[in-house]
């Protein structure tokens, strides 16, 4: 089994900054992409930054120059610095991890954690 646990969220004033931390544990032989995906009460997810294993990103254009993605592959883990946080970037924030177990390792299987909740709000 896979798992992946969220820690960083809370309330921040607008202009704040906020860490997120999303760890993977479990029978992981690998990992490919990573990533964090956002949901405000009534919207569709949506993805906000991705890190290959490599270290190759990309963002959504939302949060361009506002938001950092980092990983730490020895510990499976990935990171998302918000500076300059909106109250539009209210929202539960889902960590996404392409998984390749040991029992399968050349395939991978998306995981997600359990969501993290960001107020943007003074």
């Amino acid at each position: 089994q896979v798992q992946l646990v969220e820690s960083g969220g809370g309330l921040v004033q607008p202009g704040g900054s906020l860490r997120l931390s999303c760890a993977a544990s479990g029978s992981i032989f690998g990992i490919n992409a990573m990533g964090w995906y956002r949901q405000a009460p009534g919207k569709q997810r949506e993805l906000v930054a991705a890190i290959t294993s490599d270290g190759s990103s990309n963002y959504a254009d939302f949060v361009k120059g506002r938001f950092t993605v980092s990983r730490d592959n020895a510990k499976n883990t990935v990171y998302l610095q918000m500076n300059s946080l909106k109250p539009e970037d209210t929202a539960v924030y889902y960590c996404n991890a392409d998984v390749r177990p040991v029992t399968v390792p050349y395939r991978s299987y998306p995981y997600w954690g359990q969501g993290t909740q960001v107020t943007v709000s003074s």
